[in-house]
């Protein structure tokens, strides 16, 4: 697995980048893997608050629905809304054209409790399933 060392990532297989004031998320290459084709999702609107490990959507994949986990607290500052058309975007490409949410940080600090690539890598390693 080839994870891009610049990001911070959650147990809960989603990924994060700093862009100044806010971040870029999205669902890990690990997590969109053990899914499968991703047919539809649930994301909050721009505006909405989201809460650190509070749900903030939905991905169904499959027969399987996946509740996404906010990785920190803010304020939603954009959606990719090109998802809701062509959710395999983020089977294609997770990294990129594939991220979810924008949100403007309430606390920077909430990002020292993510896992650097090393420590995900060693984290999904460790584990069977999500």
């Amino acid at each position: 697995m080839d994870l891009p060392d610049e990001l911070k990532y959650s147990r809960e297989h989603i990924w994060v980048r700093v862009e100044g004031e806010y971040i870029v998320v999205g669902l890990t290459d690990y997590a969109q893997d053990a899914l499968g084709t991703i047919a539809s999702l649930e994301l909050p609107e721009s505006g909405d608050e989201v809460e650190q490990e509070d749900s903030m959507g939905a991905i169904e994949a499959r027969k399987t629905v996946a509740e996404l986990y906010a990785p920190v607290s803010g304020t939603v500052r954009a959606v990719n809304h090109e998802l809701f058309d062509n959710p395999s975007l983020i089977n294609d490409d997770p990294y990129d054209g594939g991220w979810l949410l924008e949100i403007s940080l309430d606390d920077p600090d909430e990002l020292k409790g993510l896992m650097t690539s090393d420590d995900y890598m060693d984290f999904v390693e460790s584990k069977e399933a999500l």
